[in-house]
């Protein structure tokens, strides 16, 4: 601090003249008071400065007055000195010049004064700022020059917040959606097929005659037989055919729309001479019937309607090829002349050869040798009850198809009234066969049957380690396919169609499938080998 600047005493007259206010000071006392401070330290010093003190102070002048308030050391920036806090003190002072010491001191120490010498000797230049306490000339304090005070650093600018990233976690889309429900799927179907192969045996159900029952769908756990006995049943008949002295009681199917109907022909033969046939119609409407062709030599016949409905339900047949041992049946006929009945069993063998008994004086179905007059036909056998009165009726599969016709039953003994009863062992002709001749009945009344032109018997042949029972050629008709094959007498026919044939009824149970024209292989053995042979069937 330096120490503030005192008016000569020739310089009071013109600071008197000067309209600035004074600082009212204290009156001198007329002895010096040793209790104040002093600032020399002689006798005289004290008393040129009670002198210098009884001298008015006068103020500063309107020029802003600051204060560098900087070291060499310190990194603020420059402070201005309070020129208002000055002149308010002098405002506040007493006028009347009673000055008190609490509030000369801080008057003096509050606005020091520099002396001009001292002021012009210490302002700084431009390389260097105003060290404190430097006063401008005439009292006041000067204004700063220089360059400011610089290289602190910048503060630094308040860090923006992080922007916050929400993670929406999105969920799988339609695409993945589908795609996982369809791979569910595969890998369910793909299980279930593994595990029960059978479902892949889907077949489209046939219709060889354009029925107009409905497919009643298969279930892969079981036959809903209350749904195919409901479907089929107004496709069965109930025939009565008499004559003068004889009479007796069958089954039919509906087998078109124009009232043609299916059945045995021993079921119609008491009316072929002139009899009569009754038609009962599962709705019990009766009808009468006349007889289109029959066909003793296969055991069929078909009856016409006459004057026949609108209405008819006619029955859909399927093909017997594809029948499987174990496969679900149900036959439905008259029993004992028990309309409507329906019997359910399964397929218990195939191609199984039966001759049917027409007359009293047949030949026994044991019979060794076989030629093409006889009735034999290669059955599907069944297990299903059906008895004398079931005889023409239908048999049909689980999807309500006809797979063949009801035409007789093996039992041990006989009835009261002579009627074998039933014992598990029943007998059906195949819906192929029964097609092909039901179609040349409706067409021309008659039916032509395939012939190999040979005469066969039952024979064993071995064919190197094994041995095979089949039918040996015994004579081979001049002209016929069988000599156009090349057949020779010795021969033993093994198989046809690769299906085997075990007695010569089976082989002509096999060849009577066939029409005229037709071509078929045929697997024989000579001289102890195997070969195939093609022979052209030929129509009786």
């Amino acid at each position: 601090m330096t120490e503030p600047r005192i008016p000569r005493p020739d310089e009071q007259a013109d600071q008197a003249a000067s309209a600035a206010p004074s600082y009212p000071q204290r009156p001198a006392s007329s002895a010096p008071d040793t209790d104040l401070p002093t600032v020399g330290g002689t006798a005289a010093q004290r008393a040129a400065q009670e002198t210098r003190a009884a001298t008015p102070i006068p103020a500063p002048t309107g020029a802003d007055v600051t204060q560098e308030m900087r070291t060499a050391n310190t990194p603020h920036p420059p402070i201005p000195a309070p020129q208002e806090s000055a002149m308010q003190q002098a405002a506040s002072a007493p006028q009347d010049g009673a000055v008190t010491q609490d509030s000369a001191a801080p008057q003096v120490a509050s606005a020091p004064v520099t002396p001009p010498a001292a002021a012009s000797a210490a302002a700084p230049t431009d390389a260097q700022p105003h060290a404190q306490g430097t006063t401008a000339p005439g009292g006041t304090y000067g204004a700063p020059t220089g360059q400011p005070v610089t290289g602190y650093p910048a503060p630094a600018p308040a860090s923006a917040p992080a922007p916050v990233v929400v993670v929406k976690k999105k969920g799988p889309g339609w695409v993945a959606l589908l795609g996982a429900m369809l791979l569910t799927i595969v890998l369910t179907l793909g299980a279930m097929l593994y595990m029960r192969p059978e479902l892949l045996r889907v077949t489209t159900p046939q219709n060889l005659n354009n029925g107009t029952v409905a497919t009643v769908p298969a279930s892969s756990d079981a036959t809903d037989w209350t749904a195919v006995a409901s479907a089929v049943s107004p496709a069965v008949v109930t025939i009565q055919s008499q004559n003068a002295s004889s009479g007796g009681t069958g089954s039919g199917v509906i087998y078109d729309a124009q009232g043609d109907i299916v059945t045995n022909y021993h079921v119609i033969s008491p009316a072929i001479n002139g009899g009569q046939i009754q038609v009962t119609l599962a709705d019990g409407r009766l009808y009468g019937a006349g007889i289109v062709g029959h066909d003793k030599t296969t055991d069929l016949a078909v009856i016409r309607l006459e004057n026949p409905p609108s209405n008819l339900t006619v029955a859909r047949f399927a093909s017997s090829q594809s029948l499987q041992v174990g496969a679900p049946v149900m036959a439905i006929g008259a029993p004992l002349g028990l309309s409507n009945t329906v019997t359910t069993g399964i397929v218990s063998a195939l191609n199984r050869p039966v001759e049917v008994s027409m007359d009293e004086d047949s030949t026994s179905q044991d019979q060794a040798q076989a030629s093409s007059d006889l009735v034999v036909t290669n059955a599907i056998q069944i297990d299903a009850s059906i008895n004398p009165g079931n005889s023409g009726g239908p048999l049909f599969d689980a999807t309500g198809a006809v797979i063949g016709i009801n035409s007789s039953i093996k039992s041990l003994a006989t009835s009261a009234d002579g009627q074998a009863g039933s014992i598990g062992l029943g007998f059906a002709i195949p819906s192929d066969l029964v097609v092909s001749i039901a179609d040349q009945l409706i067409t021309t009344g008659s039916a032509s049957h395939g012939m190999l032109g040979v005469t066969v018997k039952a024979a064993t042949v071995t064919v190197g380690s094994d041995t095979y029972v089949g039918a040996q050629v015994q004579e081979v008709s001049s002209g016929s396919g069988a000599a156009a094959a090349g057949l020779r007498s010795g021969d033993v026919i093994l198989k046809v169609e690769g299906q085997e044939v075990t007695s010569p009824k089976q082989l002509i149970g096999y060849v009577r499938r066939y029409r005229a024209g037709d071509t078929i292989n045929l697997t024989i053995a000579r001289d102890g080998a195997t070969r195939d042979v093609s022979v052209t069937i030929q129509g009786s």
